[in-house]
């Protein structure tokens, strides 16, 4: 009967803390962040130990945490001045616990002030903030990482305080050239079936604009044309129609071996990510940078005319950028296995009716080389990107 009293008392000093995202965890940095977070008191008021729970106050704010690996990045000295309220339990500190340094926070915004909850009772606040413009996208990389949070910290009477912490991706549009026309013009086709604004317009919303913008910048087609050569010749013609790519979007190229005068064996293609960090920060001189790969295609191409690849860019990955500790640059790399000699096609004669089996050399002297093709990865519409992220938007604390 002891044990059932205390387990009684256990559930009546318990307030349940829900925190969701409704719209999903992926935001454009600019863009609006809106969260519910409901609080309730589980007891049944049918309980004998029921009683009305009480909160001092909670308070919700965005911060981004920056981490670095030693072995890759050496930043300055951190002075010794320490904040005499770090040490305590009862001042709110969003990044209390977390590895690397907070980078950037935006101010807390109070949720309420001596809430009280009455057994079975539950209260929703909402919490909305710009997503910063001027913090680096969501990464996580060899030599640095980039986290948000939503952090919300409440308190009971005489304790100390809990944080509930939502991790979510922010993607960043940034080096946008201005779309062709004037900024008073619509950019997307007009819809019938959209209500317009007092303002006459149906995209004034900002998370709409850059999507527009993005949409037209990366839609732009015109064929590039490369000759692919070694030291001994012509290979092949290279064919890709555009160099700009939005997350999720299929990279497309064709080869037109026919146009060559030196055989290839096979081919490969691969989607890289190039981390290099900032010479001043920098572990080694002359140190190197973190090549990640994200898809490869690889083909044999021997007596064949023309071939195609198609590689899709991840919806998970992190678009090019730049801080001034590290860089994101976007590549295709490309490996050719080339013949040193010409190789004879096998013969078919025009009636032949029986199948004929080719057996090719058992010995070719051969060439290797590669090839680099910088591309540029932009991000996409971040309800697309929350279909595969790692994130729920939701997470949840017992005070």
């Amino acid at each position: 009967m002891t044990c059932m009293q205390g387990w009684s008392t256990f559930e009546a000093e318990m307030i349940e803390v829900v925190a969701s995202m409704s719209r999903g965890p992926v935001f454009l940095a600019g863009e609006l962040l809106e969260c519910l977070i409901t609080f309730t008191n589980p007891m049944s008021h049918l309980s004998t130990s029921a009683s009305s729970e009480m909160l001092a106050w909670a308070s919700a704010q965005i911060h981004c945490q920056f981490h670095a690996s030693e072995n890759r990045v050496a930043l300055p000295a951190q002075g010794a001045k320490q904040d005499v309220q770090a040490g305590s339990d009862t001042v709110l500190i969003p990044s209390r616990g977390e590895r690397g340094q907070c980078m950037l926070d935006t101010p807390p915004k109070i949720l309420f002030c001596d809430l009280q909850l009455d057994p079975g009772e539950s209260k929703t606040y909402s919490y909305s903030e710009i997503v910063p413009t001027d913090g680096p996208p969501s990464f996580r990389g060899q030599a640095v990482k980039y986290v948000y949070k939503l952090t919300i910290g409440c308190q009971r009477v005489n304790s100390p305080i809990k944080l509930l912490r939502v991790p979510f991706r922010v993607l960043v549009l940034h080096g946008m050239p201005e779309p062709p026309f004037p900024q008073d013009e619509e950019v997307a086709p007009s819809n019938p079936f959209l209500e317009e604004d007092d303002g006459g317009r149906r995209d004034g919303q900002p998370l709409d604009r850059a999507l527009d913008m993005l949409m037209i910048n990366t839609s732009r087609r015109c064929a590039h044309l490369f000759n692919i050569t070694n030291m001994r010749g012509k290979v092949a013609k290279f064919c890709i129609f555009k160099t700009v790519y939005r997350l999720g979007e299929d990279i497309i190229g064709t080869f037109t071996f026919s146009e060559g005068d030196i055989p290839c064996l096979q081919y490969s293609v691969s989607l890289q990510s190039e981390e290099e960090v900032q010479q001043q920060y920098q572990r080694r001189p002359g140190q190197s940078a973190s090549i990640t790969g994200h898809g490869r295609h690889l083909e044999s191409c021997l007596h064949t005319a023309s071939s195609h690849f198609s590689l899709p860019v991840p919806l998970n990955v992190t678009p090019g950028f730049s801080t001034d500790i590290v860089s994101l640059r976007w590549r295709l790399h490309f490996e050719f296995v080339t013949a040193r000699e010409p190789v004879e096609p096998p013969t078919v004669l025009q009636n032949q009716s029986e199948v004929t089996v080719w057996m090719g050399a058992g010995h070719v002297d051969v060439d290797t080389f590669s090839w680099d093709l910088p591309i540029k990865v932009l991000p996409t519409n971040p309800a697309l990107a929350s279909y595969v992220s790692q994130f729920s938007g939701t997470n949840s604390i017992n005070i």
